[in-house]
């Protein structure tokens, strides 16, 4: 008998220490949210949530680095728009100057203008982003840019070409910035001839050329230039032969020719008090034939705009420029200022296209990590509300088993007591 209570007990005791287990492991899934405690429970389920988490940590890295880009982004976009919009206002300028009428006094206003839109631009230009790197430098960004060479006259690029990228999601990376070369030491210089004085022989005394039909002049440029480094140093050299008339009364003749050689077709005409008319160019000379003058094409060229100001700021404050050579001058800064508007809203429309590149990955990286979380919520995260529900059980079958053990426990004594009293009871009433 003895025994039996002993058993009795101990499993009583060991269905309450499993029933306080049970309760422990209900309340720790509660408190931590986690379906399994251990690896061992699940090892599967628990590896492949591991895998979830990290994807889980990566993305918010990505996320992480899609603000900082979107930020240094939007931070070159209104740059950019308003290095655009002072170039703008120095073209109207120009133009400005361009009006006849206008005395050295307003030139010099105009150049003045100028001068407060060029120091516009170069603060513009050596831009910090928010680490205090220059934006435009490249992979150089601790150093400035842009700046000023007092030997030279002339706002040098102290960058690289390179650009920055950020990664914004698996295999994806995007440019962060663009470097002052693409942006400002790409743009075209107005084409040109070499010099407006022609070098002159024979009879003819002096001559010069003058672009004055630019768009006409650039389609012949770039379809005649020679930029062949192995070509002969004339290769891109025009002559402009005077022939006398056949009698005295008959007017004197041109023909033009490239590398010494006559132009096919040939391009030939009378002289008459007219300049002469080719490709764009105005053609003048003094002297009578026979006689040649001789031209070249200006190999093409690249400006950035500090400079376009500059050579502007410099002829509009020279008194001595007039007629042919102020209109060059006006002329280079035209359609300088015009091409280094298209490189910046070229610029522009490139960090436009990686704005919404970065967007499109954005929402991308958005859903996987909702598809990402469920799943691994899915795997190895509780149910809290079966996760209550099952602690509640888990409670009442442990207040139970207590309540059981407590009531079997005292059962058993006073059954004990109860037998004890009836075999003192029976003994006495034999004896007596």
């Amino acid at each position: 008998m003895r025994l039996s209570n002993n058993l009795m007990y101990q499993n009583n005791i060991n269905k309450i220490l499993d029933n306080q287990q049970s309760v422990a492991n209900a309340q720790e899934q509660v408190t931590t949210g986690e379906k399994y405690l251990t690896t061992s429970e699940a090892p599967a389920a628990v590896s492949q949530g591991m895998l979830y988490s990290n994807k889980i940590q990566t993305n918010e890295q990505h996320s992480k680095n899609i603000d900082q880009l979107n930020g240094r982004l939007e931070t070159e976009e209104t740059i950019l728009q308003s290095i655009n919009t002072n170039i703008q206002q120095a073209q109207e300028l120009t133009i400005q100057a361009g009006n006849g009428a206008y005395t050295q006094d307003d030139l010099e206003s105009i150049a003045a203008e100028l001068s407060e839109i060029q120091k516009t631009l170069v603060n513009l230009m050596n831009t910090r982003s928010e680490d205090g790197k220059f934006i435009f430098s490249g992979y150089q960004d601790s150093t400035q840019p842009y700046q000023f060479d007092s030997t030279t006259g002339e706002y040098t690029y102290n960058g690289d070409q390179g650009q920055h990228v950020i990664t914004i999601a698996e295999g994806v990376s995007i440019k962060s910035s663009d470097n002052g070369f693409d942006t400002f030491e790409k743009t075209d210089a107005r084409l040109n001839v070499a010099s407006n004085a022609a070098t002159v022989s024979g009879s003819i005394t002096a001559a010069s050329v003058y672009v004055d039909g630019q768009t006409e002049f650039d389609n012949f440029h770039q379809a005649n230039y020679n930029a062949d480094p192995t070509a002969s140093a004339t290769a891109n050299t025009y002559s402009v032969l005077v022939s006398p008339g056949a009698t005295a009364d008959d007017p004197q003749t041109y023909e033009i020719y490239r590398d010494g050689a006559p132009l096919t077709p040939t391009v030939t005409g009378e002289v008459t008090d007219e300049p002469i008319d080719f490709a764009g160019m105005k053609i003048e000379f003094e002297g009578t034939a026979p006689g040649q003058l001789d031209f070249s094409l200006e190999k093409p060229g690249k400006e950035n705009v500090l400079n376009t100001l500059q050579a502007l700021i410099t002829g509009l404050n020279d008194g001595t420029l007039e007629g042919d050579d102020f209109q060059q001058v006006l002329a280079d800064g035209l359609v300088q200022l015009q091409n280094a508007s298209e490189q910046v809203v070229f610029t522009q429309a490139s960090l436009g296209g990686r704005m919404n590149a970065l967007e499109r990955v954005s929402d991308s990286n958005l859903a996987q990590d909702i598809q990402n979380k469920s799943n691994l919520s899915d795997l190895v995260e509780v149910d809290m509300a079966e996760a209550i529900s099952e602690l509640t059980k888990q409670e009442t079958a442990l207040q139970a088993s207590q309540a059981t053990f407590g009531r079997l426990t005292n059962l058993s004594l006073f059954d004990y007591l109860r037998n004890i009293q009836r075999w003192c009871s029976t003994n006495t009433n034999s004896n007596g």
